[in-house]
């Protein structure tokens, strides 16, 4: 009843904090009546072990499903924060959805947050890009591959990305991700990574198309007809960087 790519009722929250609060205190009264038969009626007392192997079942499967149920509430909130953070359009349309799952999109969401805190105006004495050169700067590459499904197939067995990178299977014929970066990155020097592993693995054929993002404000526009006029102009096996 509770994910985040559903309406959640008013109430169903708090009533299932009080069903989970009232399995509690019936294990808990379990307990107490098992432990004064142990003592003071110790001779009548004769252990079911069956019974206390499904009742300590019960009481792991209701932690387990009440920490779910938290956990997916906390995601809730936070897409919600972030949607109001993230990157819109000029007409104010909605925030880029570069990927399907939720998770690769919230994780997407709270790295261009990051680039929003990192990102400033330097001064006209040039204060602002002296203190961006000393701090290091976050940039991010987004990054597209299309071509047949077999090709990508074994793209997805053979790429190795960064602990902080992201790959998607968006489509048959789509795979999207996102790299992230503590620098400054040369758009050319990407393109010369994924070259060589695409001609090392026989993926030659494969388009690439290459997105630097310096700040949230480069999404901005109408980016997605950007990028699908990109695709079709391109031709089989070419990479590109498409400034925005």
């Amino acid at each position: 009843m509770v994910s985040p790519e559903k309406h959640i009722p008013a109430g169903i929250a708090i009533d299932i904090r009080e069903m989970y609060k009232e399995i509690r205190d019936r294990l808990k009264e379990i307990k107490s009546i098992e432990q004064l038969l142990q003592g003071k009626y110790r001779q009548y007392y004769r252990r079911n072990a069956l019974r206390d192997k499904e009742i300590t079942e019960f009481g792991f499967a209701a932690k387990n499903c009440y920490s779910k149920f938290e956990s997916t509430l906390v995601q809730i909130e936070t897409i919600k924060r972030l949607k109001q953070h993230a990157p819109r359009g000029d007409h104010g349309a909605e925030p880029l959805q570069w990927f399907r799952s939720k998770e690769n999109q919230v994780t997407l969401m709270k790295d261009l947050r990051l680039l929003t805190e990192l990102d400033y105006e330097p001064s006209p004495e040039g204060v602002g890009e002296e203190r961006r050169d000393l701090a290091g700067v976050r940039t991010l590459t987004l990054f597209l591959i299309g071509g047949d499904s077999h090709s990508l197939d074994l793209l997805q067995s053979h790429i190795r990305l960064r602990e902080h990178d992201i790959i998607e299977r968006y489509s048959q014929e789509e795979v999207r991700g996102v790299l992230a970066h503590l620098r400054k990155v040369d758009p050319h020097e990407i393109e010369m990574k994924f070259r060589q592993f695409m001609e090392s693995t026989g993926l030659a054929k494969l388009k690439c198309l290459f997105l630097p993002v310096g700040s949230p404000k480069d999404l901005r526009g109408d980016f997605p007809k950007l990028i699908h006029t990109a695709l079709e102009e391109m031709t089989e096996g070419e990479l590109r960087t498409l400034l925005i």
